[in-house]
């Protein structure tokens, strides 16, 4: 059995699941291992503690790899959040946020202008919440130090085209959620300056998963405001308080859970060794198959149709008095999906089979013979 085949045969969640984007099922390996590090921390052997606090320089190692980075560019965070959280607050000057983004940009963004003065928010509202080049170079001030944007749009599944975005913005930072898209796509990290995610959803490592990379550029241009006491180089800063780290080490602020980073680790050894480019075009297909039912029964998409612009997520919107009555025949059809704000985001993974996406259509189906025209 090839890798990417093994990797497809690790799904073993329910038939009925299509909500990655809220939240991924841990993998066999990552629960397995996860079981094992957790007994080996039970012994308090020295020996068991080093080789579980190892993971740590090993998912660190793997993420640099996927995203193209050098290792010393790549810490391990709690959260997307508070790696946003680092990216913002650090910033002076103008910072390009849309008000369609996923609160972890919207929220950091207004709490950094309020609490430090230095930055202030450059609010787009860009036609249906697409983050595109045109919509940035539109905004884009004098003022303007930073782009702040999510690689796939939690509410529509638009996946932002990086390399284009850079070319717009110049010199300026690029500042990245990658959640919805790390591991399951192939995107130019490197024309970003901050990229930060999480593996609870489509790595399926669980929470506490998070990470960030810090580019040079980015280093020399944010402020380490949120610098603990593991944001220094050197050993354990007993009797004196020496300044941040010169190096993206600077945005820590307490040591990585050890399990956390195993989970981590073993999901990202998954994705590497099925291959990110063979985990997208699975992807893409069943993401296609989502489409085609949607089609089928007269659903409206909003997701974007061509594979390069988008990820794992399809959103459809079945209209105000719709969303309602589909959420209900999807849920009594044993499908989960998230429902909100007048849409219906379904996200399938590679491992979605066909008895999901059967149900799915017999949901539309019965959705659409009950529907008032």
């Amino acid at each position: 059995m090839t890798e990417p085949e093994s990797y497809l045969g690790s799904f073993d969640t329910e038939p009925g699941y299509l909500d990655w984007a809220a939240f991924g099922p841990l993998s066999p390996a990552v629960r397995a291992e996860a079981q094992v590090d957790a007994e080996i921390l039970g012994t308090g052997r020295r020996a068991g503690i080093d080789l579980v606090m190892e993971h740590e320089r090993e998912a660190t190692s793997l993420l640099a790899e996927l995203m193209g980075a050098p290792a010393d560019q790549v810490v391990l965070q709690p959260s997307t959040s508070i790696g946003l959280m680092h990216a913002l607050y650090g910033i002076t000057g103008g910072i390009i946020v849309s008000r369609a983004e996923f609160p972890s940009l919207t929220v950091t963004a207004t709490r950094a202008e309020a609490a430090l003065g230095t930055a202030r928010v450059q609010w787009i509202e860009p036609e249906h919440g697409f983050v595109t080049p045109d919509a940035v170079r539109a905004a884009l001030t004098d003022e303007t130090s930073a782009v702040a944007v999510s690689l796939v749009d939690f509410r529509t599944g638009y996946r932002a085209d990086l390399s284009a975005l850079r070319d717009v913005i110049g010199d300026r930072l690029l500042i990245v959620d990658a959640i919805q898209g790390f591991g399951i796509v192939q995107a130019d990290y490197a024309a970003a300056d901050v990229v930060c995610g999480n593996g609870y959803k489509w790595l399926r490592a669980g929470r506490g998963t998070g990470f960030a990379r810090f580019s040079e550029r980015a280093v020399e241009r944010i402020a380490p405001v949120l610098s603990g006491f593991q944001g220094i180089d050197g050993g354990l800063p007993i009797d004196a308080v020496p300044p941040p780290s010169l190096s993206a080490r600077a945005f820590r602020a307490s040591g990585a859970d050890p399990l956390a980073a195993s989970r981590l680790a073993t999901a990202l050894r998954e994705v590497t060794d099925a291959s990110v480019a063979v985990i997208e075009e699975e992807l893409a297909a069943r993401t296609a198959d989502v489409m085609y039912f949607a089609d089928r029964y007269d659903i409206p998409v909003l997701t974007p149709r061509e594979p390069e612009r988008r990820a794992g997520i399809v959103a459809l919107a079945p209209g105000p008095h719709g969303t309602a009555p589909l959420a209900a025949s999807l849920a009594n059809h044993g499908l989960t999906v998230t429902a909100r704000g007048g849409t219906v985001r379904v996200s399938p993974h590679v491992g979605t089979a066909g008895d999901t996406l059967r149900l799915f259509g017999d949901a539309l189906a019965e959705f659409a013979s009950t529907r008032a025209w």
